[in-house]
């Protein structure tokens, strides 16, 4: 099919499979299913949002500037470094928007349209762009519209210094005092960025100490980690209000993120929403309604496009009627948050590990003290602790946690051996090259102890 714009004389339009929302999941099946012959329609709202969030304006982004930031000397003008940052940025944006753009447009069984989805009926939407208006009515829906940063409700928020995830990225000038509500992943990996960039960064948390459900251990190493930069943490402070103190010119809003319901009409389709305003899906995906299922962040759940991707897997293998995969079937997901140096989870904390019952051998090391893994001390940066929660009767691998160059790589390796059933001995005498982050196994797994 031919791209379409709302309103190329074309008024109804039948699809087989409707995909609302250009995200990881969404996109990917539309691929496949478009690349097998079905008859496939993408409306997306916003030509700046093709690909999806994490290309545009969230993972890739984002680890686009915290590089640049991490690359930047004392001696480097930080008004020049950052502008020079968002530009490289910038252009790598262009370049995957691109590409995920032909991706679908060069399928001749995908018809893409720009415009407004809502919906009007059970597996019927109307587009809009402008005053131009598309119906279109499909077989099969799957909601992709993802998630948006999140508001407060608070006094100040309306200010042109205040900023959200997404505008910050192009904040001109460069902030200089940064203070940034929310101590999430959002909030660390942004704090990480502009401190390397220059800024004088605070950083508010409500809670009374960073990483609540996180080990001590763990969630002090890594503050530790961050003070060092030079981030200064605001515990058990809760923001009302934001004011502008002298001097400060900036705030960053990282509470989380909302899902993009409002607006879409999902009560006239019949799909149900939670309280929070996240579509109920069941361990396939299936909304409430039938024939429609959600996709990636829009129904709630940690928000990861590598989760989006396998929520591509389960719908597809319902719609090609093998129906082999459920979200129960996901174990050992892995999440890295981008500070420097990374921070990366994989399974139980030592505090759950016990909750569950399990006897469990514990390894901790700080990285600075790991002899047989030079890498970190090679870059420049051997900060950082790792830790490793073993179950003492089977000798699996229950928990890992990385502070520590390379986490984000290493944190896969770690999750594929649990998945696997590889156990604790194995991995402590593996083969890893040399010098590499990875030997830090054959160390640190050598000194589990009954804890």
């Amino acid at each position: 099919m031919q791209n379409n714009r709302v309103g190329d004389n074309v008024e109804q339009l039948q699809t087989d499979i409707l995909v609302i929302g250009w995200g990881k999941g969404g996109k990917t099946l539309a691929k496949t299913l478009g690349a097998s012959g079905r008859d496939v329609t993408m409306v997306e709202q916003s030509d700046e949002m093709v690909g999806g969030t994490c290309i545009n304006v969230a993972c890739v982004p984002t680890k686009s500037l915290v590089t640049s930031a991490s690359r930047r000397r004392e001696a480097d003008d930080a008004d020049t470094w950052f502008a020079e940052s968002v530009d490289r940025r910038d252009t790598l944006i262009e370049k995957l928007r691109a590409a995920n753009h032909a991706m679908l447009d060069t399928l001749a069984s995908v018809c893409l349209v720009s415009g407004r989805a809502t919906f009007v009926g059970p597996k019927r939407i109307l587009v809009q762009a402008g005053e131009d208006q598309l119906e279109i009515s499909a077989e099969t829906v799957l909601i992709n519209t993802g998630t948006v940063p999140a508001v407060p409700d608070i006094p100040g928020v309306d200010d042109p210094r205040v900023f959200d995830s997404t505008t910050i990225q192009h904040a001109d000038p460069m902030p200089k005092h940064l203070r940034i509500i929310g101590a999430g992943p959002i909030g660390l990996e942004f704090a990480g960025m502009f401190r390397g960039f220059g800024a004088e960064v605070t950083v508010v948390n409500s809670r009374d100490v960073l990483l609540p459900k996180e080990d001590r251990d763990v969630a002090e190493a890594l503050e530790a980690a961050m003070a060092a930069d030079g981030i200064r943490f605001v515990h058990g402070t809760r923001a009302d209000k934001i004011a502008f103190e002298d001097g400060e010119d900036a705030v960053l809003l990282a509470a989380g993120r909302t899902p993009t319901t409002s607006g879409l009409g999902l009560e006239t389709a019949g799909v149900e929403l939670d309280e929070r305003g996240y579509i109920k899906v069941d361990e396939r995906l299936r909304t409430s309604a039938e024939g429609v299922w959600a996709i990636g962040d829009i129904h709630g759940g940690p928000q990861q496009t590598y989760l989006s991707l396998d929520d591509s897997r389960i719908i597809g293998a319902q719609l090609s009627g093998e129906d082999s995969r459920t979200t129960t079937d996901r174990v050992a997901v892995p999440t890295t948050v981008f500070t420097t140096p990374p921070y990366a989870t994989v399974g139980m904390t030592e505090a759950e590990a016990r909750e569950a019952g399990h006897r469990i051998l514990v390894a901790k090391k700080e990285v600075a003290k790991i002899a047989a893994a030079p890498r970190p001390k090679i870059v420049g940066d051997p900060r950082g602790i790792v830790k490793f929660i073993v179950d003492a009767d089977t000798d699996l691998i229950l928990g890992a946690r990385l502070i520590v160059v390379d986490a984000q790589e290493l944190i896969n390796l770690i999750a594929l051996a649990m998945r696997a059933g590889v156990t604790a001995t194995e991995l402590r005498n593996g083969i890893w090259t040399h010098p590499s982050t990875t030997e830090l196994l054959n160390e640190v797994l050598g000194e589990l102890s009954l804890a």
